[in-house]
């Protein structure tokens, strides 16, 4: 039976763990699940909007406290880790403030006689399955407009953030939700099929890597589920000859390193045109050297550990490949010694097709900065790749802002800025990024039944 396990990424130190449950816990799980979702289904919509309230409410009142939590078990620096609670919070109060409008039903305007409705329903339990670089936010993402919706929810976690899990469940429980409409579970990739074929069991989302989004898509669609794959992502950062180079070389800092670069929407290619790429290289490495590792409880800390030392290893080697192949490392580009899960910031210029760094998503802070001649070519190399999350695009021509916008093969697109989440925002991709959207009002139809009603004699 395999364990979830809190080892400190700053230190290598391990801290707490927690053994999986067996699969009868899990069939228990799943059928407190089914039973609370036939009442919290018909709860009154002032009731779930009140535990939303209160949730959010609890976050910010514990904010240091679950801040610390998610800098201890992956390494966030604390400064970025109170915006990551504060997030968390404004989500649960979205959600609170726009349920009854989403909630609302739908008179459509008919050629035939008598009236059509259609109304929006929960479907019924759900399973998540939730990673470890955005604990908190991730997981609100999914959980906040389900429970508005009136599902109920299965939550895995990541194995190495279980007192992110834990806490969680504790605080939508001090804020009220009733017993069985979320479930933490410490259960096994093998115990997540089961439980998504289960057929108590009405939809999955996972947001992770493109393996698990694949094994857990696989089984969704031979039993028939729905399911919200958000995946991976290699985000480009278009720098034209007009842009301001200022502007974009600071985001560019912010977008690439900011959370230690394990993002998915972070800017991890940058494709700047010929007449400013020298500019921005030396600006962005200006504003590169103020983002040097440090111990990740400092308040002045902006990079701090990566969430393990596989994960520095797995980066190293991606730019251990490029570099062998010709690829320059114009700062960082060396793994550190140590037990700490520690990685410089790294640029690297000069990759080619045939080089890993290419097309393979880089979690870390690496950047790959690349020249390009043309608004044409940025475009083609933009696309040239399996992903197609999110694309940030410096200019200060509209029109040519428009026309990127356009042209570009991703589900979100951001104009002089780098990719910020908010819960009014929808956010997915298209390609190998995923399938589905969550926030704003996309994310809270994801998995509701919006029946129709046809009643042929009543009134228009």
């Amino acid at each position: 039976m395999g364990v979830y396990t809190t080892s400190d990424p700053a230190t290598g130190e391990k801290i707490a763990q927690y053994p999986e449950i067996s699969d009868a816990e899990m069939d228990d799980l799943i059928g407190s699940s089914a039973t609370a979702y036939r009442t919290w289904r018909t709860t009154p919509l002032t009731q779930r909007r009140a535990v939303l309230v209160r949730t959010a409410e609890i976050y910010r009142e514990q904010a240091d406290e679950l801040a610390e939590l998610l800098t201890m078990e992956m390494g966030k620096p604390i400064t970025q880790a109170k915006g990551e609670v504060a997030l968390v919070a404004s989500i649960y109060q979205y959600y609170a403030d726009h349920v009854e409008e989403f909630m609302a039903d739908e008179h459509l305007d008919i050629a035939g006689p008598g009236t059509a409705v259609v109304r929006t329903e929960p479907i019924g339990p759900l399973v998540g399955v939730m990673p470890w670089n955005y604990p908190f936010y991730q997981v609100a993402r999914f959980a906040a407009p389900n429970i508005a919706l009136g599902n109920t929810i299965v939550l895995k976690h990541a194995r190495n953030c279980p007192q992110s899990a834990l806490a969680i469940a504790r605080v939508l429980t001090e804020a009220g939700l009733p017993d069985g409409v979320y479930l933490n579970a410490f259960i096994s990739s093998a115990q997540v099929a089961d439980a998504v074929a289960d057929p108590r069991v009405q939809g999955v989302s996972l947001t992770g890597s493109e393996k698990a989004g694949s094994a857990v898509g696989e089984v969704a669609g031979r039993h028939m589920k729905k399911c919200v794959l958000e995946l991976g992502g290699s985000d480009p950062f278009i720098v034209l000859r007009d842009a301001d180079v200022d502007a974009a070389a600071a985001a560019a800092v912010v977008g690439r390193f900011a959370n230690g670069g394990q993002a998915c929407t972070a800017s991890k290619r940058f494709l700047v045109e010929e007449p400013v790429y020298d500019e921005f290289v030396r600006k962005f490495l200006d504003g590169t050297a103020g983002w040097q590792p440090d111990e990740p409880t400092n308040p002045g800390t902006k990079l701090g550990p990566l969430s393990s030392r596989s994960a520095v290893d797995e980066l190293d080697e991606l730019v251990q490949d490029a570099i062998s192949h010709g690829a320059e490392a114009l700062t960082g580009g060396h793994r550190p010694s140590g037990n700490g899960a520690y990685y410089p910031p790294t640029v690297l210029v000069g990759v080619t097709t045939e080089m890993r760094a290419y097309h393979e998503e880089l979690f870390g802070p690496v950047a790959v900065v690349h020249r390009v001649g043309s608004l044409d070519e940025a475009i083609g190399m933009a696309n040239d790749s399996p992903f197609g999350l999110g694309a940030s695009v410096f200019t200060s021509d509209p029109q040519q802002a428009d026309r990127v916008a356009a042209e570009l093969d991703t589900g979100m697109v951001w104009i002089n800025s780098t990719s910020k989440s908010s819960p009014d925002l929808p956010f997915g991709g298209v390609k190998r990024s995923g399938i589905g959207r969550e926030l704003a009002r996309f994310g809270f139809n994801e998995f509701a039944n919006k029946k129709l009603v046809r009643n042929m004699e009543g009134k228009r």
